[in-house]
């Protein structure tokens, strides 16, 4: 308790004025978890609040094996709502529970494989803007141009990219339960967008949207790809926790420009897969420079070399830089991506370097790939 809550304590005076629960909950969502960007009433940890005269008592519920983040989160609500000046005391009642175990190993489950995908990568940003769905695609693209059985998984529930990408009013059918992906320019695709009405938004909370995810990672009827790209959505959500904790990755690709701000958020992405067990692949910069159709002459507009140098600090690969083409941006908009694979523009070229970089990293040797 404050000095100040202490003091009109001791003098017997009310608080300031009335708390409410909105505003508790408001509070709370400055409570971030700990080694994420997302907050604990997004998480859905909020059980309960109770509010009696200034008395905040917060219920909150949570599953983890770690002593040290339940005590973190305690104290960073204690601290959060101590700083209001309507609130006299505040208390949490923590109930903590260890992930289930398997009643025959007595172990943690453990991620499973995708059914009918022998390798699945995510590409993934810290942040929106990066163009993080454009080389997601393209690096499926990529993968069947290269003769493989590839297929793009838009995992993004919020801001499906996929539809627009791809150009396509279709929706995907049913078979025995399960969903069958709709197959463009070689591809077998899969994303929420394929089942809602154009600009419908969603409004869903956390748990909805990994049920969601969870749906879409465990019930499509993927047809025995070599490789499943999976377009995550960007920072270190409930997507992104889900597709750690469901299926087993064969590595992450962080996607970034090479201005500082979209740096520090691409840390924190390899940061987060790191925390979970996914192998890094390594760094793409996007946007790294723009040619001059004109003159030739190169710009940096978002700054050089930072991609790579973030990639040295963490020690993990860098994968390549993607310049900043008008070309692709038409591709995207007109839901032509695939013609930037016909001939050898800066942005197939650098795509060539990348994927085999990918390639490489999964062990998917050039003997493997088969002959269109």
């Amino acid at each position: 308790m404050t000095t100040f809550h202490h003091q009109r304590h001791e003098a017997g005076l009310p608080p300031d004025g009335p708390v409410t629960e909105s505003q508790v909950l408001g509070w709370l969502r400055d409570v971030k978890y700990p080694g994420f960007s997302r907050d604990i009433v997004s998480f859905g940890l909020i059980d309960a609040i109770e509010i009696s005269n200034g008395v905040v008592t917060v219920f909150v519920q949570i599953t983890t094996e770690k002593s040290e983040v339940p005590s973190e989160i305690e104290k960073n609500i204690k601290e959060r709502l101590a700083s209001e000046p309507n609130v006299r005391e505040a208390h949490v009642s923590m109930h903590v529970t260890e992930p289930a175990k398997t009643a025959a190993t007595n172990e943690m489950p453990k991620p499973v494989s995708i059914p009918g995908v022998e390798k699945a990568i995510a590409v993934a940003s810290g942040k929106g803007g990066v163009g993080k769905s454009s080389v997601a695609a393209m690096l499926a693209l990529k993968a069947a141009d290269q003769g493989l059985k590839a297929g793009l998984l838009d995992l993004d529930i919020y801001g499906p990219s996929l539809p627009l990408m791809m150009k396509t009013n279709d929706r995907p059918r049913f078979e025995d339960k399960r969903i069958i992906p709709l197959k463009r320019n070689g591809l077998s695709l899969m994303s929420i967008g394929f089942f809602i009405e154009g600009d419908t938004p969603l409004i869903w909370r956390g748990p909805m949207v990994a049920q969601a995810a969870t749906q879409l990672l465990t019930e499509v009827a993927w047809d025995n790809l070599d490789l499943l790209v999976i377009d995550l959505p960007p920072g270190t959500g409930d997507a992104q926790l889900t597709l750690a904790q469901k299926v087993q990755l064969d590595g992450a690709v962080i996607v970034t420009t090479p201005q500082d701000l979209a740096l520090l958020d691409a840390r924190k992405g390899v940061m987060m897969f790191m925390r979970v067990g996914v192998h890094i692949l390594g760094i793409i910069e996007n946007m790294s420079v723009f040619v001059c159709p004109n003159c030739g002459h190169k710009s940096h507009l978002f700054g050089y070399g930072g991609g790579r140098a973030e990639a040295a600090r963490l020690h993990v690969p860098f994968l390549g830089e993607v310049p900043l083409d008008p070309k692709l941006r038409e591709a995207v908009d007109s839901a032509k991506m695939e013609t930037l694979l016909e001939t050898e523009n800066p942005v197939n070229q650098a795509f060539t370097v990348i994927f085999d970089q990918v390639a490489k990293h999964l062990g998917m040797s050039h003997s493997i790939l088969r002959p269109k």
